[in-house]
């Protein structure tokens, strides 16, 4: 293929719409993962067929949760360890490596995994385990720049996709379990040079141009004393963007340290959604789904617009299903609640939310205080801390106006430690047990009626899922299982209707896209991430699904694919 003028910001506000590329992660800013293709649809799904793979090589296996990125005749794709490769789209071959040389000590909460790039221009950028953010030149992989986004002695680190907007790169941090200052910063994507940022702790300075640009919230209205200072709200799972109303939406994690007795109030803004004004850093609205956090529900999960039709009239929302367990539906432009439902069968924690206040009503279910007289006693919530849905994300279809969200069924004993803040230690102040709920299946793959916050079908999987969906005008759901299968549901009914054994656990991104006429899926394979190291019982339950590292592509058999042509 002819080299082309480099992705610019015009291409990537429509990437959703031109289905021959694949420039973001999320198949688009809004983070939909929806596609137009069909021609992979529920009567020809059952042909789909292997036309290559390409290996991430040596030891270095882990968890794969990248998504590929497809442009110019090339496939990006990140990879454990904080590698990324370029791939030949058509037959797979390597083109050029590039192997981040991590120091010592770094400290990754949730495995050395990576989530993705991002595209601009003549580059590919991806954050790495030692919170830096690299640049490298699509052609040869060479470096062009690298910048610190902060110390990894600290307890800082990266393994979010990047968010193109505009000119602008946009990432989040990593770190919340070592008591790091979450926030969103914003460089110019061609220079790497900072734009503004923005903290996600009440009370930090942001910064524009170099410049103070306001102060989070207010100092000490929601936080006492200096804890705000290591509050944590880590910004993990990085952003997707609403170009119609001009905002960077951020999920923001767990307020630091896990023990909430020892910082009392709200703790905005952590496990929240925030609403950022793309040219300015300034926050324009913020919603929290936990205030006063103590499970580490987090509300880092991704916040997708979309346009939803209810009562006749068309809304402009968005949808986020929180580790928490509910299931949001906010008005996008504002903020304002919409709906909120559970998508999980059991929440301890609390028994709704109330549609006027937009605050959770708790039940009784938090642990105790370990210097009072309960000591820390031990509750059993539900979910666990691993979440209803834990950073897998989930899809949109605009055929069917659902949305599928692979979700988990399990809960945890949980209790509070005392707990002191030290620079670059652990910050948690608590223990846990993971339990799964059910002997038969802890995975769910549930299709989600946003206007109604009704369940509209289910498949259960005997592992958790831990796996991106993605959904195509095919009338398909795809997503992949522990146990190595990726697989394609119907989108309507939930019925599965093709499966292929990839040979480790699928907990990746599949993307489609169009190439010389024929739809193309793909997918990495490499079980890891934060089950087996996390899950406690749960991590027993899958401790012999074995590792690896592939990228599987598909497309239909040659001889189905032409009989269907020609009816």
């Amino acid at each position: 293929m002819s080299a082309q003028a480099g992705v610019t910001p015009d291409m990537i506000s429509t990437d959703a719409t031109t289905p021959s590329d694949v420039l973001t992660v999320g198949m688009g800013q809004s983070g939909q993962r929806y596609s137009s293709l069909s021609k992979i649809n529920t009567q020809t799904v059952v042909d789909l067929v292997p036309a290559w793979t390409f290996s991430f090589g040596d030891e270095k296996q882990r968890g794969q949760e990248t998504q590929p990125l497809i442009y110019n005749g090339k496939m990006f794709i990140t990879g454990s360890y904080s590698r990324l490769w370029a791939l030949d789209v058509k037959s797979g071959k390597k083109l050029w490596a590039y192997e981040h040389r991590l120091p010592d000590g770094i400290m990754p909460c949730c495995d050395v995994v990576n989530r993705g790039a991002a595209l601009f221009d003549d580059l590919v950028i991806f954050s790495t385990l030692d919170a830096h953010l690299v640049a490298l030149n699509q052609e040869t992989g060479k470096v062009v720049w690298n910048e610190k986004l902060d110390d990894y002695k600290a307890g800082y680190s990266n393994t979010a996709a990047p968010l193109i907007v505009k000119n602008l790169i946009v990432t989040g941090v990593s770190g919340g379990e070592f008591g790091v200052v979450g926030r969103v910063d914003a460089r110019d994507a061609k220079t790497g040079k900072l734009v503004w940022s923005r903290p996600t702790v009440e009370g930090h300075m942001g910064t524009l141009n170099g410049k103070d640009n306001g102060i989070t919230g207010k100092t000490n209205a929601s936080w006492e004393g200096d804890q705000y200072k290591s509050g944590g709200a880590a910004t993990w799972l990085g952003c997707t963007y609403g170009a119609d109303v001009d905002l960077i939406y951020c999920g923001t994690g767990n307020p630091s340290p896990w023990n909430a007795h020892t910082r009392p109030g709200d703790n905005l803004y952590s496990s929240s959604t925030l609403a950022i004004k793309a040219d300015t850093g300034k926050i324009v609205w913020s919603y929290q789904s936990t205030p006063h956090d103590s499970w580490d529900f987090d509300g880092v999960n991704e916040f997708i617009p979309f346009d939803m039709k209810k009562d006749g009239k068309t809304i402009k929302a968005g949808a986020k299903a929180d580790r928490n367990g509910f299931f949001y539906v906010l008005d996008r432009t504002n903020g304002k609640l919409l709906g909120a439902s559970p998508f999980v069968s059991q929440q301890t924690w609390a028994s709704g939310v109330d549609m006027k206040t937009g605050r959770p009503i708790e039940t009784a279910n938090r642990p105790g205080d370990p210097g009072k007289e309960d000591k820390g006693s031990s509750v059993f919530a539900a979910p666990s801390f691993l979440g209803g849905k834990n950073w897998m994300p989930m899809a949109y279809s605009q055929n069917t106006g659902l949305f599928y969200v692979p979700s988990n069924e399990w809960g945890m004993d949980i209790w509070n430690e005392p707990i002191t803040y030290k620079k670059g230690a652990a910050f948690l102040g608590a223990g846990f047990t993971i339990k799964p709920l059910y002997e038969d299946h802890i995975g769910v793959l549930r299709a989600m009626d946003p206007a109604t916050g009704k369940i509209v079908w289910e498949a259960k999987n005997g592992a958790p899922l831990w796996g991106g969906v993605m959904s195509t005008a095919g009338n398909l759901v795809f997503t992949g299982t522990p146990e190595g299968y990726l697989k394609a549901f119907d989108a309507k009914t939930g019925a599965e209707l093709w499966k292929f054994q990839t040979g480790s656990g699928v907990v990746g991104q599949p993307v489609t896209w169009e190439q010389d006429g024929e739809q193309y899926v793909a997918v990495a394979s490499g079980w890891g991430g934060a089950v087996p190291l996390w899950g406690g019982e749960v991590a027993k339950k899958v401790k012999d699904i074995t590792q690896g590292g592939m990228l599987w592509v598909f497309k239909l058999h040659t001889s189905k694919a032409n009989s269907v042509a020609l009816k």
